[in-house]
């Protein structure tokens, strides 16, 4: 049976506003009279996460998708602070504003490039879900650290930063196993090596009372042509999809090669 998928775009520091319209246009444009038509919202729940300068430009072309057929819109980052002096932030209740229902929140970018600390992720969590909105949150070792045996450690370190959430909050969380050393090399994880990581993240999180129905996708160079066999395994819910997102149809692809769909 075909279980739901959670298909995630994360476009990084790309696609402008044009870009962006041109992608919801095709978006529509190639689930509209398809079998991906009868899937959106039941057996596939699509999003992208566009650039904060391209937001606006996504909520406005996903009026103009078919009802039930456009992706749901996600900011990439936010602050943990409502308003205030933070130059160059953007908070949580003015991505509300824009239409936003979820933010990525502990990229591994943010935590190598910019720092960002366990404590202040797990601080940002705890104000989207105050806000009323789905955090996914991010979270995979590096190279060198799986190289050393390190990764459940990393894994467990990372997670155990949210224990101070009620078992109702970590189930409103998306989780997404990233290993650092997928992220956007062309490398990817195999497909053992990321069911792994996504049981031992459920067993974790079912012992910090999160329950037993969360929701983890797996992130890392994924693509069409690997997607079916990751996706396969009973522990990935579905994908947070880099490069491959910035096109309406590689997107696609991606659950079209998992459901057999042509």
């Amino acid at each position: 049976m075909v279980k739901k998928i959670y298909l995630y775009g994360n476009w990084k520091m790309n696609m402008t506003r044009s870009e962006t319209e041109a992608f919801y246009k095709d978006f529509a444009g190639q689930v509209k009279g398809s079998p991906l038509s009868a899937a959106m919202g039941t057996a596939l729940e699509a999003a992208v996460f566009p650039p904060f300068t391209s937001l606006a430009a996504a909520e406005n072309a996903s009026k103009t998708c078919p009802k039930g057929l456009a992706p749901i819109l996600g900011a990439q980052n936010a602050y943990l602070e409502p308003k205030g002096a933070f130059t160059g932030e953007v908070s949580l209740p003015m991505l509300k504003d824009i239409g936003c229902t979820h933010v990525i929140l502990g990229h591994s970018e943010r935590r190598v490039i910019f720092g960002e600390t366990d404590e202040l992720i797990a601080q940002k969590v705890g104000a989207a879900l105050k806000e009323s909105i789905v955090p996914v949150f991010c979270y995979g070792e590096t190279l060198e650290e799986r190289e050393g045996n390190k990764t459940f450690d990393v894994l467990s370190r990372q997670l155990r930063a949210l224990s101070a959430l009620s078992a109702a909050e970590l189930g409103r969380i998306i989780y997404a196993y990233e290993p650092v050393w997928a992220i956007g090399t062309g490398k990817s994880a195999t497909s053992a090596e990321a069911q792994e990581a996504c049981v031992y993240s459920k067993k974790l999180l079912g012992e910090l009372g999160g329950g037993e129905s969360l929701v983890v996708l797996y992130g890392g160079s994924v693509k069409p042509d690997n997607a079916r066999e990751l996706l396969s395994m009973d522990a990935i819910d579905g994908a947070l999809v880099g490069g491959a997102s910035l096109k309406a149809d590689s997107f696609l692809q991606i659950y079209k090669a998992y459901a057999g769909i042509n």
